[in-house]
């Protein structure tokens, strides 16, 4: 799916999503960090159950916060695969540039952030509702 301009700034403008995958237990949540990349959007996993979930069950849904009146909604649902050929978190300039500050609040270096999350996973988007 195509991101028009009005997606693709929010989606550059927010530095968390809710991320949904599903195991034979069912849906889990989590909050992560992504990058735009193109059309598709980049997370960087710990190598854990949302890796196998997507395995399993490439089936995502993706969900940006809402603003404090629960307005501003984006949710989104897309397609999920583990990228072995993707640059490590640490070798792309744009994630570590958008999370430069999250990653020394949090303790890391880029080289240790990317040790810890090291499975990149790409979510191609296949269906947008905005309210």
């Amino acid at each position: 799916m195509k991101i028009d301009n009005t997606l693709r700034s929010r989606l550059e403008e927010e530095l968390v999503i809710w991320m949904t995958t599903v195991s034979s237990d069912g849906p889990q949540s989590s909050p992560v960090w992504f990058l735009l990349d193109g059309d598709e959007l980049l997370v960087y996993s710990l190598d854990s159950a949302r890796v196998r979930n997507i395995a399993t069950t490439p089936a995502v849904a993706v969900n940006l916060n809402s603003n404090r009146y629960g307005g501003h909604v984006l949710t989104m649902e897309g397609v999920a695969r583990i990228d072995d050929g993707a640059l490590a978190a640490d070798h792309n300039e744009p994630y570590v540039a958008k999370y430069r500050d999250r990653i020394a609040a949090a303790g890391w270096t880029p080289e240790s952030f990317a040790r810890d999350y090291p499975v990149p996973i790409r979510i191609a988007i296949t269906k947008v509702r905005a309210w």
